[in-house]
């Protein structure tokens, strides 16, 4: 039985895509992109192995972040780039306060948002690259999902004043020209 390391990558018949994050005596901690974090058997043989590292001994945690980055950026399509939060709002928190004054008030840092928000423009992108790309999609298939995807950048163009810089903006319909 031949042992994989830590950010192995596999391809599970019904967990689909993902990568050893951590190994146990009898069984591999796996991250799957769909599914989340699972525990597969040593000896499971139905998986596919695509890219296969040895086992080591220890591994930093920049090591493994290092890894973690490498694989999301292999399997997801996402940049992962850094894209900065304007200065105004660092350390800030969004509030979400209801107008019905007997429910509580929902508090998250404003980065926890950001983020969120970048990472929507980002699988966005992706989208747009994965319509570009499609064979069975004829180009006016691949227009008319586009323009819907311009209307979703439109509705986020409300968003751009929590980016730093104009180049990471949303941009909608009646600017891109």
């Amino acid at each position: 039985m031949e042992l994989y390391g830590i950010g192995s990558r596999v391809k599970h018949p019904a967990f689909g895509d993902g990568a050893i994050i951590r190994l146990h005596a009898a069984a591999y901690e796996v991250c799957f992109m769909q599914f989340g974090v699972k525990m597969v058997p040593k000896d499971y043989t139905n998986w596919q192995i695509v890219e296969g590292l040895p086992v080591e001994e220890t591994v930093s945690f920049t090591e493994a972040e290092k890894g973690l980055a490498r694989i999301l950026r292999a399997w997801s399509g996402l940049s992962l780039e850094t894209v900065p939060l304007g200065d105004r709002w660092k350390n800030g928190q969004l509030i979400l306060k209801p107008g019905d004054t007997g429910l509580a008030s929902k508090e998250m840092p404003i980065d926890t948002f950001f983020h969120k928000i970048v990472m929507m423009r980002d699988r966005l992108r992706v989208l747009e690259q994965q319509i570009n790309a499609h064979k069975g999609l004829s180009d006016e298939e691949k227009v008319n999902l586009q323009q819907y995807i311009t209307r979703c950048y439109g509705s986020m163009t409300s968003f751009n004043l929590l980016f730093k810089d104009k180049e990471d903006y949303f941009v909608g319909e009646s600017s891109k020209d």
